[in-house]
């Protein structure tokens, strides 16, 4: 039994702005597929917890399911901040167009807060991906402009997309979804990002457990008497970075909101982040495309 805990709101959640004016809660609750989602786990974040950024895609399989949790949860629409993903498998500008009214559908909203183009790369057979990805972004710009999404942007883009979006002369993508923990610190990616105005967002920061039971990780979570993914997570919000932790499990989901309570000194930061080796972890459960 979990003990409820004092609600996150009562923590007043900081938040990002975006370069059209709106605000994404710098704390979000991850999900995924292949056991990634739990309906008491998403409810317990949003009714104890506080929780009002959540993050899904398509791919994951449970936006019928988290939109069931949203309605049961009785927390009203306007408070909350829904991320989902466009898969690849639905580039293209008529499909995106479909996909998404799909996702509003599966969700039970009206709106998403926040659409994304899941990889740069695309799974239209003798198209290149380049000329997906624009005519795929042309659509996302038309759903924005309709109002459907709040926001636009991308996941797993690298500098040379972003660019290549840039030029076109469109709007410049709101947020980019990109793996970011101790040992995957893409800083030139998260530099250009913010010179671009984009807001940078982390998934994975606990790196897939990985990071838990390093040395450096567990030094400094007896350190400031906090647990390891506390340490990791507000290394994360710290330098910036919008982060969204999966867990299926309360008293997890409990442990990761805990971290608006203390601050992580200038020196501390800089030892977490000596722990960079490039390591990337999105291969073990994603497949990439090339092209």
């Amino acid at each position: 039994m979990v003990t409820k805990p004092t609600s996150c709101t009562a923590l007043s959640c900081p938040a990002v702005p975006l370069h059209n004016g709106l605000n994404i809660p710098i704390l979000g609750l991850g999900t995924s597929h292949y056991g990634g989602y739990s309906h008491e786990a998403v409810l317990y974040a949003l009714q104890e917890c506080g929780i009002r950024h959540i993050d899904t895609a398509k791919r994951y399989g449970c936006e019928e399911a988290l939109g069931k949790a949203v309605t049961e949860s009785g927390v009203q629409r306007e408070e909350l901040w829904i991320t989902t993903k466009l898969w690849p498998g639905d580039y293209g500008y008529q499909s995106t167009k479909q996909a998404c009214r799909d996702s509003c559908a599966r969700l039970g909203v009206d709106y998403l807060d926040l659409y994304l183009m899941h990889w740069p790369d695309s799974m239209v057979p003798g198209r290149s991906s380049q000329e997906v990805r624009l005519e795929t972004w042309r659509a996302l710009e038309e759903l924005y402009d309709e109002g459907l999404c709040r926001a636009i942007g991308v996941s797993n883009f690298l500098i040379p997309h972003l660019n290549e979006l840039k030029d076109c002369g469109g709007i410049v993508p709101h947020v980019n979804q990109v793996e970011f923990h101790p040992f995957q610190q893409p800083m030139k990616l998260v530099e250009h990002c913010r010179k671009e105005n984009i807001v940078f967002e982390g998934y994975c920061p606990l790196a897939k457990g990985q990071a838990l039971t390093h040395p450096h990780i567990l030094e400094l979570a007896k350190k400031y008497g906090r647990s390891a993914s506390q340490i990791c997570i507000r290394w994360s919000i710290q330098n910036g970075v919008v982060t969204i932790p999966k867990s299926t499990k309360p008293d997890r989901i409990y442990e990761n909101c805990q971290v608006f309570g203390f601050t992580l000194t200038s020196e501390d930061m800089a030892y977490i982040s000596d722990l960079h080796t490039n390591q990337k972890l999105i291969h073990l459960t994603f497949p990439i495309w090339k092209g």
